[in-house]
C-alpha cells in the first residue's frame, strides 16, 4: 500500500486527488496536513512514500504589499518541506507548479518552450521549482506538474 501525504488539508486539488484515490483503498492510504502554520515541522513525514504539495498562494491581486507571501509561501515553504521530507527518507516529491512560470497569456506551450513568468506568482513557482530541482538524487525523486487553470464544481 502505497501512503501518501497531501499538504494544503482544505485545498481543491488535495481533497479532489484524494476522491479519487478512494476508488482503491487496497493500494493508497492519504493523510492530509495544513502548513499555515509551524506544526508540520514536528510532524513525521518518514513513513510516506510521497507527498503530494499542493499547498501555495493563489489566486489573489498582487501588490506591492502581497508580493513576498508568494515567495514565502509558493517558494521558501515548498524547499522547506521538501528538505525535510528529504532528510526524513521520503522516496518522491510532488510539487503543483503552474503553467504560469511560462508567463505564456495566448499560443501553445512545447517541450522547448522556456520559462519566462510575468507574475511574483509565476516567478515565485518558478523559483520553487528550481531549488527542488537541486535536491534530486537517486533517493530522493521530485515531480513538477505544471497545469493551466484548475477549477471545478463549487
Amino acid at each position: 500500500m502505497k501512503r501518501i501525504l497531501i499538504t494544503g488539508k482544505n485545498s481543491y486539488v488535495g481533497n479532489s486527488f484524494e476522491k479519487w484515490l478512494m476508488h482503491y483503498p487496497d493500494q493508497f492510504h492519504v493523510d492530509k496536513i495544513s502548513v499555515r502554520d509551524d506544526t508540520w515541522k514536528v510532524y513525521d513525514f518518514s513513513h510516506y512514500d510521497v507527498i503530494l504539495h499542493v499547498a501555495g498562494i493563489a489566486h489573489r491581486k498582487e501588490t506591492n504589499e502581497n508580493k513576498e507571501l508568494y515567495y514565502k509561501v509558493n517558494r521558501d515553504l515548498t524547499y522547506e518541506l521538501s528538505k525535510k521530507a528529504k532528510k526524513e527518507g521520503v522516496p518522491h516529491f510532488l510539487f503543483l507548479s503552474s503553467m504560469s512560470v511560462y508567463g505564456v497569456e495566448t499560443g501553445v506551450i512545447k517541450k522547448d518552450t522556456i520559462p519566462k513568468p510575468k507574475t511574483n506568482y509565476g516567478k515565485s513557482k518558478l523559483e520553487a521549482e528550481k531549488l527542488l530541482n537541486n535536491l534530486r538524487d537517486k533517493h530522493f525523486r521530485v515531480t513538477i506538474v505544471r497545469p493551466p487553470m484548475i477549477y471545478g464544481k463549487n
